[in-house]
């Protein structure tokens, strides 16, 4: 059993070997590595906040973190239509929002999702477009500090033995019901044999279980809800920063100067939702009409994130030639948008600013405002 901890232990800990955050961006303020960021987990000063959705925040959460699902950080009516647009939502229900995720001013918050970024993304514009000062976006997301924690490969390692002692009593178990039902015939000495191998397996699982248990209070991603407590959060009209964020007038003047110069306009309007988005197939929330804005650039956002190795964005010298690829040139204005503003859209446009360029801009209205708008022209 010694043996089989040790393998089982050495597997685990290769399995989540940490991958350092890139190198080589022009613009190094914008990320923080997981090895800065675990550091800071439990500093009263610092947030984490997870962009993912209440149901995988639920099932897995950096520690004392609150959760800010991207897909509802704009705020529409049910035509689409932004009250106080571009921002994502009026001030005072940002304040209000903010404020009761125990978010102050002065608090350091660090953006996180699973690990691919478009979520966590979508927060960092979110608060940057409100003018917060203090907000990093977290490479790789909850994986790179699941593979740096000490306790979550302790907690895999005996979670492995839990389910490999698991099937061992499964195994005893179908036989004994194999053989009640007369499918299968076991003499009295076997039968003896099997109900003692089940016993000594539940009671093995229980033992293998309180041990995952102690371990689990160490954890630094963990399951449950979220705790807050509400502070106080203020947005000063003159900090607010639009230079992160477009209205869809600015998108209908770029879509005119791209149908009228082509490849020679100044603009570059990116589409970064499926096919299936694109094409008006598939339409998503309460939005009346599918497809895309005309003279769109189709980028899909999962080009930008690096999967292999488990990082929000790829290393500099890939994210330029899929931009340069698609004639994503630095002296370009780029607009980015999705179906809600902050998620995929946000994903390329952060991108952009690590490579340096600097007119970039989420339409944060995106395909939610803009596809139920019928005065706005649409291709499919």
């Amino acid at each position: 059993m010694k043996r089989l901890l040790k393998t089982l232990y050495v597997a685990a800990a290769l399995a989540f070997v940490p991958v350092m955050a890139n190198e080589g961006y022009k613009d190094n303020s914008i990320l923080i590595s997981a090895d800065e960021a675990i550091k800071m987990i439990g500093d009263p000063k610092v947030m984490f906040v997870s962009g993912d959705s209440g149901d995988v925040y639920t099932l897995g959460h950096i520690k004392g973190s609150v959760e800010m699902y991207a897909h509802h950080l704009h705020h529409a009516d049910i035509t689409g239509k932004m009250h106080c647009a571009p921002l994502f939502r009026c001030i005072d229900d940002a304040e209000h929002y903010i404020g009761s995720k125990g978010i102050s001013n002065d608090t350091t918050i660090i953006a996180y999702d699973d690990f691919k970024g478009p979520n966590a993304t979508g927060v960092y514009y979110f608060f940057k477009s409100y003018g917060h000062k203090n907000i990093k976006v977290l490479n790789g997301g909850r994986a790179a500090i699941m593979a740096l924690d000490p306790a979550q490969k302790k907690y895999d390692a005996i979670n492995a033995e839990l389910k490999a002692e698991k099937k061992v009593g499964k195994k005893s178990k179908k036989i004994l019901k194999n053989a009640k039902k007369g499918k299968i015939e076991l003499s009295d000495a076997e039968k003896i044999e099997h109900e003692a191998a089940l016993k000594a397996s539940k009671k093995l699982q229980k033992e293998i279980t309180k041990r995952l248990k102690v371990v689990a209070q160490d954890l630094l991603v963990v399951k449950g809800d979220e705790h807050t407590t509400t502070k106080k959060y203020h947005i000063e009209k003159d900090e607010l920063d639009y230079s992160y964020i477009a209205g869809k007038e600015e998108l209908k003047t770029a879509m005119e100067d791209i149908l009228k110069n082509g490849k020679d306009s100044k603009y570059v309007i990116v589409d970064t939702r499926g096919m299936a988005e694109i094409i008006g197939e598939r339409k998503m929330d309460n939005v009346a009409r599918g497809g895309h804005i005309p003279g769109s650039t189709l980028l899909e956002w999962n080009k930008i994130s690096d999967l292999e190795k488990k990082l929000s964005f790829k290393e500099s010298d890939e994210l330029q030639k899929v931009f340069d690829h698609y004639n994503i040139t630095p002296d370009k204005t780029v607009y980015a948008y999705c179906q809600v503003g902050a998620g995929r859209s946000t994903e390329i446009i952060t991108a952009l600013k690590l490579l340096g360029y600097k007119d970039v801009k989420a339409y944060s209205g995106s395909w939610d405002e803009w596809g139920n708008d019928m005065n706005l022209p649409l291709k499919r």
